[in-house]
Formats: C-alpha cells, structure tokens, sequence
C-alpha cells in the first residue's frame, strides 16, 4: 500500500521538470539586442568593401596631420577686441 502514494509523487514530481514554460523565450533570447545593433551599425561587414578614393601617402598624411593637432594647440583668438576699429573711428 506504499507503493502507489509514492510511485503517484514521483510521477508529479517528474511531470513537473518534463516541459519547460519558456521554450520560445530562449529560443528568441537576445533578438533585441542583436536588432538594435544591426539597425545601428551603418557597414554591417566593412571587411568585405574596398577602400577607393584615398591613396597611402594621402591617408598617412592625413592621420599625421591629425595626431600633431594634439600636440600643438591652434594660437589662442582675441576675443577682447569688441568693436575693433569700429569704436574708435579710425577708417581703415
């Protein structure tokens, strides 16, 4: 008379982990952040495209350029001067 009680609550037990609630959740797990991230990304394989329109020597230059802006500032402007030569009637 044991028997059945516990063959009954093993069964219920079982029965419980046999469907999982969220087979359709994981099987969608991550679709918005890999959306949101292709409709983000302007060249999605930019590996794959040719580089026309610059040769080396022009790209050196150009990123040359661009690294020695860091190391010398452009001169400071005068913005003082309100009016210039304005204010004082000179006519040039």
């Amino acid at each position: 008379m044991t028997r059945p009680p516990l063959i009954l609550a093993a069964a219920a037990l079982l029965a419980g982990c046999a469907i999982s609630p969220t087979p359709n959740y994981d099987l969608r797990f991550g679709d918005a952040v890999r959306n949101a991230r292709l409709a983000q990304t302007l060249n999605p394989q930019p590996s794959t495209n040719d580089v026309q329109g610059m040769d080396g020597a022009a790209a050196k230059n150009a990123g040359d350029r661009y690294q020695d802006s860091f190391k010398r500032p452009p001169p400071p402007v005068n913005v003082i001067n309100i009016g210039g030569s304005i204010a004082t009637g000179a006519a040039r």
